[in-house]
């Protein structure tokens, strides 16, 4: 069909269609209150969210970043972009917190994970460069990897056969090549093995590693630096990169990488260069929570027993790949996930329906987002949902 600007025609059609194959999305209007949210009216445990440990509900963590400011207070805007008047002291503390934390040379802030993944890839490549990413990567890499000069090829999803070939194919012949990975992936659980992936990197001078820790840091790690750390592989990675607006309640997201990437990335990230910082107030607190990172071990073991029990269920009644807090229940259609979640709203359970272009199509999904804060006996509680 023609697009007709006049009468936004075109739209309509397409909206039509989304709401016809089950994919139309809307926005609601949510209360929160700890672990629980209301959506018309209908208050039910929070099973979507991204508060990993539980820490956005902690009032009395905020309570405790408030009482440490200083009396001449923080910026609320930081009214510019870090190169021209917006660098202000918080974000060097933020990043040397960091590099010190990881034990790498250095790190550098973005407004957002998605800034981030749009960014970074394609500062770092040209066309002569080889980009393998897994299948499977979240769309702000896959968008990063459109606004490269690189060629792109994905690999099946952790098939590092396959990716081990790939490299042995291209890095003998071109200058640069980049492997590109999640490390917990978003939409399934599963968790890569990023020491193989490094041993892969290895085998060649020119071969870069990226990975995306957005849904791990916080939760694993024995001090909450994510999937890396627990497999001791960071000084293995070139670009280790995580968010702050998951499990640290916060906003932003990073890269740890070497002090030569840094400066690199600040003269040539389009993404990091024209955008206004993050207001100072909101690193400073960002700094807040990250610096206790390590005292949330008995958050992050909760959250692990937590998990393991709903993949014990979910594997009972079909495959599970997950290993971590992100526990997928697949579906198939996108009208029949849409209705398993009615179904469990209607029960007091917020779980929401994964539909194409999400997902693949053919694997809509419930994506059970599972948080510290989070009690045994409210699992129990969606457990015997699930299997009624």
């Amino acid at each position: 069909m023609d697009r007709v600007a006049t009468d936004y025609e075109y739209f309509s059609s397409e909206l039509d269609r989304l709401e016809h194959s089950g994919n139309l999305r809307t926005l609601h209007r949510a209360e929160h209150d700890g672990n629980y949210i209301t959506v018309d009216g209908n208050r039910m445990l929070n099973l979507s969210s991204n508060d990993y440990l539980g820490l956005a509900a902690d009032g009395s963590l905020f309570d405790t970043f408030i009482n440490s400011l200083p009396g001449e207070g923080i910026a609320m805007s930081s009214s510019s972009s870090r190169l021209l008047t917006g660098n202000y002291d918080e974000f060097e503390c933020l990043e040397q917190c960091l590099a010190e934390a990881f034990g790498t040379e250095s790190a550098l802030l973005f407004n957002s994970g998605y800034n981030m993944n749009i960014g970074i890839l394609p500062a770092v490549s040209d066309a002569s460069t080889i980009i393998l990413a897994d299948k499977l990567v979240h769309a702000s890499i896959i968008d990063g990897l459109r606004l490269s000069a690189a060629r792109c090829i994905r690999y099946r999803h952790m098939d590092y056969g396959q990716l081990e070939r790939l490299a042995d194919k291209y890095a003998p012949t071109c200058p640069q090549v980049i492997i590109v990975t999640e490390s917990i992936f978003s939409m399934d659980g599963d968790v890569a093995d990023l020491t193989r992936l490094a041993a892969i990197k290895k085998k060649h001078g020119n071969v870069m590693l990226y990975v995306d820790e957005a849904h791990a840091v916080g939760v694993r790690g024995a001090n909450g630096l994510g999937i890396a750390e627990e497999q001791g592989c960071i000084g293995d990675i070139d670009f280790l990169c995580g968010t702050f607006g998951k499990a640290l309640c916060s906003m932003g997201a990073y890269v740890v990488c070497r002090r030569v990437v840094r400066d690199y990335l600040i003269n040539k990230m389009r993404s990091f260069i024209f955008t206004t910082a993050l207001p100072p107030m909101n690193v400073a607190w960002t700094t807040f929570v990250f610096r206790r990172l390590p005292d949330f071990g008995v958050r992050r073991k909760h959250l692990d027993d937590l998990s393991c029990r709903l993949r014990g269920c979910i594997s009972a009644m079909t495959e599970c790949h997950s290993s971590s807090h992100i526990v997928p229940l697949i579906i198939g259609s996108s009208e029949e996930a849409a209705t398993a979640a009615s179904r469990l709203q209607a029960k007091g359970f917020y779980v929401l329906p994964l539909r194409p272009p999400t997902v693949p199509d053919g694997t809509s999904r419930l994506r059970f987002s599972l948080t510290a804060g989070i009690t045994d006996m409210e699992l129990t509680h969606l457990i015997k949902a699930l299997q009624q």
